[in-house]
């Protein structure tokens, strides 16, 4: 999901920043008095935005409005996903770590992510783990989620994570509580035969 939201963050930025030049340069360029491009729709600096037969074209279209203001819905609503979307960190950049002499080192969170990812990957029955730290700097909280085999015992696997790959996180990066949020999913499998 974050490399397409990435993606999709530059496409529109790109757009949107050439459309920007685009009309930015030939209102420019018109303004000016320079020679409007082809496509511009006013050839000189006394030309209006709009005219008046531009403006009431379509005022007595009953269809006219509705379409304009749902378009316009539409792209709001969408701008506000694409602005929370980029505004919202999901991820840990860095934990402080409590050195024991007064000072603080940083631990990058990718790190502290594979490290418990890779040893709740050794815990008995988990095919599949992700983490991800969210929180502050000074307060990390993770995101677990695991995909279990078809024969194991979710509290156990939870019981082995929590005992094992989590209080080893929290004690190396010396921190007094690591909460943790995890996920458990199966394996989807076929029912086995019986003969």
């Amino acid at each position: 999901m974050r490399a397409v939201l990435r993606t999709v963050n530059r496409v529109l930025t790109g757009l949107a920043g050439l459309v920007l030049v685009a009309v930015g340069g030939a209102v420019l360029a018109v303004g000016f008095d320079a020679p409007a491009p082809s496509w511009w729709v006013h050839q000189g600096p006394h030309d209006v935005l709009l005219t008046t037969a531009e403006r009431t074209r379509w005022r007595d279209a009953g269809w006219w409005w509705p379409v304009v203001i749902a378009a316009l819905a539409v792209l709001l609503l969408l701008a506000l996903w694409w602005l929370v979307a980029v505004l919202r960190r999901r991820r840990l950049t860095e934990v402080l770590v409590d050195t024991g002499d007064g000072e603080a080192a940083t631990l990058r969170g990718r790190a502290l992510e594979g490290a418990l990812a890779g040893e709740a990957d050794r815990v008995d029955g988990v095919e599949r783990a992700r983490v991800r730290l969210t929180g502050r700097r000074d307060a990390p909280r993770t995101r677990v989620r695991l995909l279990l085999a078809p024969h194991v015992d979710p509290g156990t696997a939870l019981r082995d994570l929590t005992g094992g790959a989590l209080t080893h996180a929290r004690a190396s990066a010396g921190l007094a509580s690591l909460p943790a949020e995890v996920q458990l999913r199966g394996v989807k499998h076929h029912a086995e035969r019986v003969s």
